[in-house]
């Protein structure tokens, strides 16, 4: 066994990604979240308010949310080099996306089943304290979603030629977390209109309501969480027009042919991609590595070489040089 080096064919998991913005922000947005839990819940109790109550259990049960993507992202960094993961932790993200979108939707159905029993059952409200709390709250919400917005989506290399390079640039964790803030204000704007309502016209059926309508929009959004990042979990975000892509400029080369491609995202950025190309005119497989080189997204790319010199195939060869001929 010879002794060469071999660190020219090696190469890191490690992946540029930028957490730090999202990281530091989650933790402070969670600061903001769990003070102002405390005080809509105490006053949705005081002054008799679903719709208070309910946007103070979503900033409770949001602070745990956002607790998942907190504990994502130091995950992820904590164990960037551990050799255990094969394809780095650039899917940890991911992942704590889909388990915050399933504890939103089942806020949802929460909010929705409690603004249901409210209808049957109405309490009455101290409108003018439960307005002042539900601006507060919504103040605080519009805060930490501008804290939580993705500064950094579509940063990476971009190739104008390449549909890779203009997709899924997200942050799957940090716009779970976004959704969650998201999902806040608009129960805080819910419930605003429901207090104000009830106080000038008397309608106190508009605050179980205005539940029930925020709960339609945050399960819907919920929805939307779970169908992205489940498709990236499942190794199905990369569509068939950008494995045609690739397939077109390796087989425009000489007269390759490709029998087998397998495409899946490994982190915000990062792609994968094994190919089984079939030539008469075989390459190393730095030649085709570097046909692909202009996709921003591709980081990297194991390349199977068969030569094409077996009786079905050079006769296949053959028919194809007398059909252009």
């Amino acid at each position: 066994m010879h002794k060469t080096a071999l660190e020219n064919w090696q190469h890191s998991h490690r992946y540029e990604i930028d957490y730090g913005h999202g990281e530091r922000n989650t933790r402070r947005v969670i600061a903001l979240t769990l003070t102002m839990m405390v005080i809509e819940i105490t006053a949705g109790m005081l002054y008799g308010s679903m719709a208070l109550l309910a946007d103070g259990w979503h900033m409770g049960t949001h602070a745990i949310a956002l607790g998942i993507t907190a504990f994502a992202y130091a995950f992820a960094r904590r164990h960037a080099d551990n050799p255990d993961y094969s394809f780095g932790t650039g899917k940890v993200g991911v992942l704590g996306g889909f388990a915050s979108a399933v504890v939103l939707a089942v806020i949802a159905v929460i909010m929705g089943a409690e603004s249901v029993l409210r209808l049957f059952e109405p309490r009455p409200i101290r409108f003018n304290e439960a307005i002042g709390v539900a601006v507060v709250g919504l103040a605080i919400n519009l805060i930490s979603a501008y804290l939580l917005m993705d500064k950094h989506q579509d940063h990476g290399p971009k190739n104008s030629g390449s549909k890779i390079s203009h997709h899924h640039h997200h942050d799957h964790n940090l716009r779970a977390a976004y959704l969650h803030v998201i999902a806040d204000a608009l129960t805080s704007v819910l419930a605003i209109v429901a207090l104000f309502t009830g106080k000038l016209f008397g309608w106190a059926w508009m605050d179980p309501i205005m539940g029930i309508v925020g709960a339609l929009i945050i399960l819907k959004w919920a929805r939307g969480l779970l169908k992205d990042t489940g498709r990236i979990l499942l190794d199905r975000d990369v569509g068939q027009e950008t494995v045609s892509e690739i397939r077109a400029i390796i087989e425009a080369d000489s007269d390759n042919r490709v029998a087998d491609i397998h495409l899946w995202r490994v982190g915000p950025r990062h792609l994968y991609a094994i190919l089984s190309i079939v030539t008469h005119f075989p390459k190393p497989p730095s030649h085709y590595k570097d046909l692909l080189r202009g996709f921003g997204d591709l980081i990297h790319v194991t390349v199977e070489v068969n030569p094409c010199n077996s009786a079905p195939c050079t006769e296949a060869g053959d028919q194809a040089k007398t059909s252009t001929a």
